[in-house]
């Protein structure tokens, strides 16, 4: 495969990850990961002062895009974030910023 197709298949895969996280709720559940590593939704419906339809939605798209993982125990799920590099962008966009 020549150089150029192979770079313009890993830069639509990032652009796909970009609006995976691109919308206000799913950054909100990220920085709620982020800042407590594991998460159930309960929690982040604490947090954030969203329904739990509403987490669970951003939820899926986040799993459905490899970005989050949810393990269950019992009637619980617990959410971590998988990719690394979201983590990153997601600081980053949050640097210096406490909304506590």
């Amino acid at each position: 495969m020549n150089e150029k197709i192979r770079k313009m298949e890993y830069l639509e895969k990032r652009a796909e990850l970009l609006k995976a996280i691109a919308h206000p709720i799913r950054l909100c559940i990220l920085d709620c990961l982020i800042n407590q590593k594991k998460c159930n939704v309960t929690r982040m419906m604490k947090v954030l002062g969203k329904p739990q339809s509403t987490i669970s939605q951003h939820l899926a798209k986040l799993r459905m895009n490899g970005i989050v993982e949810g393990k269950r125990k019992g009637l619980e799920v617990t959410y971590k974030i998988l990719d690394d590099d979201v983590v990153k962008i997601v600081k980053l966009l949050l640097k210096g910023k406490n909304f506590d």
